[in-house]
């Protein structure tokens, strides 16, 4: 008896089915994946705008440096940007085929083309486009054939790098302990995009651009730029290097593959090689994240923080989040120093960014939130102590970067105020980001992969919470001016000041966010849910 060969169709057919099922009847989910969309849109078009500049400009010069160095950025964001970010769409679980009889090869071609519908994909697609505009331009039909194909190649390699770099830490971080440390490392990671971006500008305004297209060259040979330089080989006449780079993108693209397929089995089995060893907890020693709160009052607030102060410490997604904006805040100020900036000027950034780790505080809990419900905590009690949990690692935080910040402009006597802006900031950004975290909720899959995202949802809610960034940092801008306005007087009232419009904004969001929770406890435990939101 012989079985009909499985096509990549079927899967594709399926990743489309299961979004649209996602979808029917949910309208909260609807919003999110309109919102990716736009998203998406919205990238598509700058990216096109951006890669067809040398063209419309007529600069080949250009055009080979921007090419292959902008092409490896959208393949660095495709590997880092899912493991940090957004997750991967797990709407094709490989688990759930563990049972099925399809050979590897077919499984990998397939789930490869499915990840090929996804929104990243097609607004990477259309944003890449913009090269072949170019190719075009510099050097007529035949070039930009050819920049098509490498615009193609250049697609293939980004999914194929995200989809088997995040198979490969799943499978590898099925311990604990292996799991925190991945994390963090990634996190220490993410928090570096920013401060090396501001230090990238920095370092163009004095730029070398001899240099610059010199190492543009360079990474045209690389597998992250090869793809993107074919039309400008072309348009300049090296006909013979295409061969060359067409060969090392197919090949690892291939090799990428491979990887992903030898990793594939094990997230399909979810189990780990090797007999388990039976450990003994020490209770000897109070642990470290208790000491942080020892002299608890004997309430029920007093009972959630300590809770939630153990959670901010032991839980991964929060600790790593916490690594995250540390490293951030720190190193904001000294890379926009470096630029001839002033580090003053990314205070009120830096204290909202504080408080996004809050946007999705619910959906950590997962299905433990029901405990909270069936004990009848009042909104406003579940509220504040989880934003006290935060603020005792938050605030000492803050108070290193004013430090910072006043060292940085060797002017230690505008630490307090700038402590003030902190606050502020702070303040307001979690007025904005508690009635969210409350409205706006989302589950965290149960999945093998510590990188899953809900299918369609990522970078919609990223959008959600950049947004609210935004809104704190206006709200906390007349502050910012009136330190600019007064001078000198405002190292005497900034830390009063601050303080008070911070207190201000969080009492304010705060009751908001209590008296929505009071009305919608059930409604929430629902939207936390895995499998159900």
């Amino acid at each position: 008896m012989t079985t009909k060969a499985v096509g990549v169709w079927p899967f594709v057919r399926l990743k489309l089915r299961l979004t649209a099922n996602g979808l029917r009847g949910r309208p909260t989910r609807i919003v999110l994946f309109v919102l990716g969309v736009l998203l998406a849109g919205f990238f598509a078009i700058v990216g096109y705008a951006s890669f067809a500049v040398p063209g419309v400009i007529d600069d080949p010069h250009v055009a080979g440096m921007l090419l292959p160095l902008g092409g490896t950025a959208v393949i660095l964001g495709w590997l880092f940007f899912p493991l940090i970010f957004f997750g991967v769409d797990e709407s094709l679980d490989p688990a759930r085929f563990a049972l099925l009889p399809l050979p590897r090869r077919t499984l990998i071609t397939g789930l490869f083309a499915a990840a090929l519908t996804g929104l990243p994909a097609l607004a990477t697609l259309a944003a890449t486009a913009g090269m072949v505009d170019s190719a075009a331009r510099l050097g007529g039909p035949v070039a930009a054939t050819a920049q098509a194909a490498g615009v193609l190649l250049g697609l293939f390699l980004c999914v194929a790098v995200s989809r088997a770099v995040t198979s490969a830490f799943a499978t590898a971080l099925r311990s604990r302990r292996s799991r925190d440390l991945a994390a963090i490392t990634l996190a220490l990671l993410a928090a570096a995009i920013g401060p090396l971006q501001l230090a990238a500008l920095a370092g163009a305004q004095r730029a070398d651009w001899d240099t610059v297209g010199s190492v543009a060259r360079v990474v045209a040979w690389t597998p992250v730029g090869a793809p993107y330089s074919i039309g400008l080989d072309v348009a300049e006449g090296r006909t013979w290097q295409i061969p060359l780079k067409l060969l090392i993108a197919l090949a690892t693209i291939v090799a990428l593959l491979w990887w992903w397929s030898t990793t594939v089995e094990s997230a399909m089995v979810g189990a780990t090689a090797g007999p388990r060893r039976k450990t003994t907890a020490d209770t000897t020693r109070p642990p470290v994240d208790l000491l942080l709160f020892r002299r608890a009052p004997r309430t029920r607030f007093g009972a959630l923080v300590s809770r939630e102060i153990r959670y901010w410490w032991r839980e991964t997604r929060r600790r790593a989040s916490l690594v995250t904006f540390s490293m951030a805040a720190l190193f904001l100020p000294v890379s926009l120093t470096l630029g001839a900036g002033s580090p003053g000027s990314m205070t009120i950034f830096v204290g909202a960014l504080a408080s996004l780790a809050l946007a999705n505080q619910f959906g950590f809990d997962g299905t433990a939130y029901a405990t909270n419900i069936t004990t009848g905590v009042p909104g406003r009690v579940e509220i504040n102590s989880r934003a006290t949990a935060h603020a005792i690692f938050t605030i000492p935080l803050l108070i290193a970067v004013a430090a910072v910040i006043g060292a940085l402009s060797a002017n230690p006597a505008r630490i307090p105020s700038t402590f003030g802006l902190l606050i502020a900031a702070y303040g307001v950004g979690l007025g904005l980001v508690l009635p969210l975290s409350v409205r706006a909720a989302y589950a965290l899959p149960e999945s093998t992969n510590p990188f899953a995202m809900s299918s369609g949802g990522g970078p919609a809610k990223g959008l959600l919470a950049m947004g609210v960034l935004i809104a704190a940092v206006i709200i906390s801008l007349p502050l910012q001016l009136i330190a600019l306005f007064i001078g000198p007087i405002w190292l005497w009232i900034g830390l009063p000041v601050g303080i008070a419009y911070g207190a201000a904004g969080y009492l304010i969001g705060s009751g908001v966010a209590a008296d929505q929770l009071d009305k919608r406890m059930p409604e929430l435990l629902a939207t936390i849910t895995p499998n159900r939101s």
